[in-house]
């Protein structure tokens, strides 16, 4: 894996002369109503297959499971009683006291859902004045549902593109992660690269179209392979139009916000401390830690409860962080064998 010249600028790395300010998604789980309208979004513009029969898998009110070849935005549905919320109100307060950011105004005593007033004003992503509105997010003290919507990270580094033998994953210009198709020859690297499970191989020989000049002038794709790989581009087609990606575009309640990397997490870390002062100390950012084991993601998650409620690792790493350790000690073991080796070959002769 090569150093790359900024922690939040990987397209610089990949020496692309014209240069764009980093792309990625901010995911608000806190105000995800669970309508699955970006997935819907994202296979509608990506042309993906359905996966099975949509039909209730018995994890509430998902039916799609998790990230896939065909699902490359996934609304899990997680139930949630008090006790749980309990201990991962508890569990963000620890985080808090070990450099989260800092709590604000407590709420008043006896003040319950629905009553918290923010100062200064907050004003949303179109403008609009929203002080004295009820912001906080749905919620019991009995019972409430933790519905986000994932996608693929596009990790600062890449486990995926860094493992990939034929060169079909490349990082664009706007610091995302895309595969060709036409190029991968579905040996399935990537699948195990991965550290958040987000790559597969599609099973049915349809794949998304490979983004190339000649095909945005109306040229037809090539015929993709079976079983190549595949996952979320970010709607790099749309991108290079300037277009917001689909899942983005849709999004009813702007849980997914999309834009600069850098503009994005600030406003993360704003709404983190927006919903602590409220109370909601569980509220928690994941990806936004540019020392984490892939250097911060391109899309940061705002979480109300730890990362394995809602399937991810808590402390992901990129599987090519210790190849160079990896080298050195298969060295020293190599020049241990030969050592040894010539150790035996003159005691023998003697």
């Amino acid at each position: 894996m090569g150093q790359l010249s900024g922690p939040t600028d990987p397209s610089a790395d990949a020496h692309w002369q014209i240069h764009q300010p980093r792309k990625g998604f901010f995911t608000d789980t806190s105000i995800c109503i669970g309508c699955k309208a970006c997935e819907v979004a994202c296979k509608e513009w990506n042309q993906n297959p359905r996966d099975g029969d949509l039909e209730l898998t018995g994890m509430s009110y998902d039916n799609t499971v998790a990230l896939g070849a065909s699902t490359w935005r996934h609304v899990a549905f997680v139930e949630q009683g008090r006790e749980r919320i309990v201990e991962a109100r508890e569990s963000g307060r620890a985080l808090v006291s070990l450099g989260m950011p800092s709590m604000g105004p407590p709420r008043a005593a006896g003040a319950g859902v629905g009553t918290a007033t923010l100062e200064p004003p907050v004003i949303d992503l179109r403008g609009r004045d929203l002080s004295g509105t009820d912001t906080t997010p749905p919620d019991t003290p009995e019972f409430r549902w933790l519905m986000a919507s994932d996608v693929c990270k596009h990790c600062t580094h890449a486990g995926c593109l860094d493992v990939c033998p034929t060169g079909a994953l490349f990082r664009t210009e706007f610091g995302t992660v895309v595969i060709q198709p036409d190029v991968c020859n579905g040996c399935g690297t990537c699948v195990a690269g991965c550290p958040f499970g987000v790559v597969e191989r599609r099973s049915d020989g349809t794949a998304a179209p490979t983004y190339r000049e000649g095909q945005r002038k109306g040229e037809q794709p090539p015929v993709p392979k079976r079983g190549v790989a595949q996952k979320c581009t970010l709607c790099y087609d749309r991108l290079i139009d300037g277009e917001t990606p689909a899942c983005a575009q849709t999004c009813p309640t702007t849980s997914i916000k999309f834009g600069d990397h850098d503009d994005l997490v600030d406003m993360a870390r704003e709404r983190v401390a927006e919903l602590h002062a409220q109370g909601l100390t569980e509220a928690r950012l994941y990806g936004a830690n540019e020392l984490d084991g892939v250097g911060g993601t391109g899309a940061v998650f705002l979480l109300l409860d730890e990362p394995e409620v809602y399937g991810l690792p808590p402390d992901p790493r990129v599987c090519t962080a210790d190849l160079m350790t990896m080298y050195k000690r298969a060295g020293i073991a190599m020049a241990g064998m030969v050592a040894a080796a010539a150790v035996a070959f003159l005691t023998g002769r003697r």
